[in-house]
This record gives structure tokens, C-alpha cells and sequence, in this order.
């Protein structure tokens, strides 16, 4: 009966655990193809043109910087390159 309980019990405790690390798994990923798609974006409407900047090179190194960063890492991005910083 008390085996039956902690049985219980446990599946409990690993399926809210389940559910809070693939809801921010999920967040993230959503996050990382928002930040590659306004990269993206950015380059197909010559954006930065707008400020007398060549277009941001889409390398390894700035889909990365995207891709893990989601939209904060494409201004990050952005600011740099107007900076005049290579990436």
C-alpha cells in the first residue's frame, strides 16, 4: 500500500517536472527561429542600407549569436555591425 502511494507520488513529482522543462524548451526554441527569421529579414529587405552599412554577413558565427540569443542576440547583432565590430 505505501509502496502503491510513493509510486504515486513520484510520477507525479516527474510528470510536473517534465512539463516546466519542455514548456521552457519550447519557449526557447520559438525564441531561437524568431531571432534567425528577423536575421533573416533584416538582410532580405537591406535594412541596413538604412544606415550606410553594408548587409550582415550570414555566417556560422551570426546564426549562432541568433539562434541563441532569439531576437536579443539579433540586436545584438545589429548594434555590432553598426559599430563596425567583424564578426
Amino acid at each position: 500500500m505505501l509502496g502503491e502511494i510513493i509510486g504515486i507520488i513520484l510520477a507525479v513529482i516527474v510528470a510536473v517536472l517534465l512539463y516546466y522543462f519542455v514548456k521552457s524548451v519550447a519557449a526557447l526554441v520559438i525564441n531561437a527561429i524568431l531571432g534567425i527569421v528577423v536575421l533573416f529579414l533584416i538582410d532580405l529587405f537591406n535594412l541596413m542600407a538604412l544606415f550606410g552599412r553594408p548587409d550582415i554577413p550570414i555566417d556560422i558565427i551570426t546564426v549562432l549569436i541568433s539562434a541563441i540569443g532569439g531576437v536579443i542576440g539579433v540586436v545584438i547583432v545589429v548594434v555590432l555591425h553598426l559599430l563596425g565590430v567583424p564578426l
